[in-house]
């Protein structure tokens, strides 16, 4: 296309976009255009007037050819040309980034690997892109796969950079090259860009500069067969023993219909396998995967599928996460209103689950109350929480059947804020005295809960409703509500449940809401919401309106132990990620050995609100035990936030505990871990990404080459503003294109006074 345009149009497109329209003409030409045009418009008029064969139409066709070839005519006099500025041979400099990451390695280019590529345009001085480009400037050669570096020749690169990072590449070069005549910049790279720096920035730097970035992409934007662990998203910490769910993304390109094994390991031992079909090509397809959590510490664990036949890259087959399993004990506080069969079965249920501490105060008559499981025999003497810093000590809250009068105003907004801004769970369970019949609705309690509450005091007494409980397909993929080895025998499981009542009217569940478990009345009538749970602010709500759950372990066989396995998980969630006052993660949970590793802290007072005055150290223990200590800087932008880094040496598995210190008050963080070794993040969308390289040349003024018009790019690179340039005048009078549109004007012509018989 670009042959047939310059043998029209006599130069190549980026002469056009590059140069300025323009018309060289001098005053005399003009004066002779003037004259013909006042000797031949009045001829013109007057042959539009004259009386001939043909009609109006005939007369309008054949002046409108004229008057083109005319027009075609005075503008070739006027002697248009194009004004480009061009750089002076070897006068200006051009650096050439080449990318040296492993997908550079990929072989998708008929059998050939993109570096093979790169070697045969750069390689050597004798390389077709190297000689083309040497001929006319001074090159300067980068490699990147971090910040661009100097190098002397490119035909030594290695391809074994662990990241693709353009932005800081190209913003190295520039400075490395600032103070010299810069005609542009030639970036090689499959744009796979993975970087943490800013891409836009250096776009920007560069385009204010007017340094051009003339990008070429090298591989395939489509592989024909690959499949790819896309993502793995698992909680960062969870309780021994609690039911790991982990939602895994798995896409492909010509495996469609086909099935595979997904494995999951734990320190390299299998303890999970899962067979997938696969889907469309192109589609992502989620597989929520549980593994069993049995043993405390730093669990990494790896999902992969093995390669198959054809695969372009087997790379990208497997992801790795990192778990924290904690052995501790989470305390829950759990306010009863009254004597009632459900507060004991649920406190026996859980009695043996050594990670949960259901401290419960239980209400045995006006300001008298019964304490369970608590640590001293001072907690809650005087009664349920009356300040923040009380409340906010426990992970969750159980609110039973519990009227709202009894709390105060303060009380209640605690409640609210226990879940938004202390990060905690509250589950409100069903009963005579509980949300809407208790009185909980327009109150801040009310606003947390994820559905709107119906009844009231006022209302009729006596509602009773006898549910027969099913999971919803949200609920079949949730952990607390798995209580069968398998989601599809859970589902069926809960088909079985006996039946349970409810003696609360529940609304319709809120826009933000997940409704879990549904439950359709026996005596028939509309489905109602028996577990539905939301996020607020920084924690989860959980509501529950039934009165006797127990009924589930009451009415089943004696060894049946649905009911404790259900309390248990939805406990366990129920305090699943809540945060501690001091939170500590790294910015990824993996790194290669010498990349800095950013760490941000988040430390809060005892009443979860955000300090910016603690003192905090971060503790970094290596794979090898090596202990070293970094001081947290606030991070000044966001209060609590605090920042630090550290660079790994060594393989293997790094432990970081943040201590920090407020006054006379010291607390320490949960333990945070990342993984130093080999990344693979490079074959993780690795597909040629021509959008993003176009992007960059387009708005820096460049242009967006391929292998097949790549030759072009050192003759297109001379038309620039920048560096050494002087100013040419390219001619288009001349153009080829003119000629033949006279030509075919008055060939038309002609051609139309034949068919209408007017020749």
């Amino acid at each position: 296309m670009e042959a047939l345009f310059e043998f029209l149009f006599k130069y190549r497109p980026v002469v056009f976009e590059k140069g300025r329209l323009a018309f060289a003409a001098g005053p005399a030409t003009y004066l002779v255009i003037a004259i013909a045009l006042a000797v031949a418009l009045p001829a013109l008029i007057a042959y539009a007037r004259m009386r001939m064969r043909g009609t109006p139409r005939d007369r309008a066709v054949l002046l409108a050819l004229r008057l083109a070839v005319l027009a075609i005519v005075v503008v070739a006099l006027m002697h248009p040309i194009l004004v480009v500025s061009e750089a002076v041979p070897q006068r200006n400099v051009v650096g050439v980034l080449v990318d040296d990451s492993r997908s550079m390695r990929i072989a998708d280019l008929n059998g050939t690997t993109r570096a093979d590529a790169v070697r045969h345009l750069l390689g050597t001085r004798d390389s077709s892109l190297y000689r083309a480009l040497a001929d006319k400037f001074v090159v300067r050669l980068f490699r990147f796969s971090g910040n661009g570096e100097r190098v002397a020749q490119l035909g030594d690169l290695s391809y074994n950079g662990v990241r693709t990072q353009l932005g800081p590449a190209l913003e190295a070069a520039r400075q490395e090259l600032t103070g010299v005549p810069l005609s542009g910049l030639v970036l090689v790279s499959d744009g796979a860009d993975n970087s943490t720096g800013s891409l836009t920035d250096a776009v920007m730097s560069l385009g204010a500069r007017h340094v051009p970035v003339f990008t070429v992409g090298v591989g395939r934007e489509r592989f024909t067969k690959d499949i790819e662990v896309s993502r793995v998203e698992a909680p960062r910490s969870v309780l021994k023993g609690a039911s790991l769910v982990v939602d895994v993304m798995v896409s492909q390109r010509g495996y469609t219909g086909e099935k595979v094994q997904l494995i999951v390991e734990d320190g390299g031992q299998i303890v999970s396998t899962q067979s997938v079909t696969l889907s469309g090509d192109g589609e992502a397809i989620p597989i929520r995967v549980r593994v069993p959590t049995t043993d405390a510490g730093a669990r990494v664990l790896t999902f992969r599928i093995p390669p198959q036949p054809g695969e372009m890259v087997a790379q990208n087959n497997m992801q790795q996460a990192i778990v924290n399993v904690s052995d501790r004990r989470e305390k829950i506080l759990y306010i009863e209103g009254e004597p009632r069969s459900e507060m004991a079965f649920l406190r026996r249920a859980v009695s043996a689950d050594k990670n949960l501490q259901i401290v419960t105060l239980q209400r045995l008559a006006k300001d008298q109350f019964r304490r369970f499981s608590v640590d001293d025999s001072l907690d809650l003497v005087a009664g349920f929480p009356k300040t923040r810093d009380e409340l906010f000590s426990y992970k969750g809250i159980i609110l039973g059947s519990i009227e709202a009068s009894y709390f105060t105003g303060d009380q209640l907004r605690m409640l609210a804020d226990f879940v938004s801004e202390r990060g905690g769970g509250l589950l409100a369970l069903g009963g005579r005295r509980a949300l809407g019949e208790g009185g909980f609705a327009g109150t801040p309690v009310a606003d947390v809960l994820p559905v709107d509450l119906g009844g009231g005091p006022n209302e009729k007494a006596g509602y009773l409703n006898e549910l027969k409980v099913d999971v919803t397909v949200p609920g079949s993929m949730q952990a607390a509500t798995q209580i069968a080895d398998a989601e599809s025998t859970s589902a069926k499981r809960w088909k079985t449940m006996p039946a349970v009542t409810s003696v609360n009217r529940i609304g319709r569940a809120r826009p933000g809401a997940t409704v879990l478990l549904t439950g359709t009345p026996t005596r028939g009538g509309e489905q109602q919401t028996v577990l539905a749970y939301q996020r607020y602010g920084r924690g989860k709500a959980i509501v529950f309106p039934v009165q006797d759950s127990y009924l589930w372990q009451m009415m089943n066989d004696v060894d049946d132990v649905t009911f404790e396995s259900y309390w248990r998980q939805l406990l366990r969630w129920l305090v699943s990620d809540v945060p501690s006052r001091v939170m500590v993660a790294a910015a990824g949970d993996q790194a290669a050995p010498g990349d800095a590793v950013e760490l941000n802290a988040e430390i809060s007072d005892k009443t979860f609100l955000k300090v910016n005055n603690a003192e905090a150290v971060a503790r970094v223990t290596s794979p090898s035990g090596n202990v070293s200590e970094m001081p947290l800087e606030w991070s000044v932008t966001r209060d609590g936030q605090y920042k630090a880094s550290f660079t790994p040496s060594e393989k293997g598995l790094y432990r970081v505990d943040v201590r920090a210190r407020m006054g006379t008050d010291s607390i320490v963080s949960d333990p945070s871990y990342v993984a130093s070794g080999d990344l693979s993040t490079e074959y993780f969308g690795a597909e040629m990404r021509s959008p993003l390289l176009k992007r960059i040349a387009d708005e820096t003024g460049g242009r967006y080459y391929t292998g097949d018009n790549v030759a072009q790019l050192a003759k297109d690179i001379v038309f620039t503003d920048a560096g050494n340039t002087v100013v040419d005048r390219k001619d288009l009078w001349d153009m080829p294109i003119v000629f033949l549109l006279i030509l075919a004007l008055v060939t038309s012509e002609w051609g139309y006074r034949k068919l209408r018989g007017l020749a």
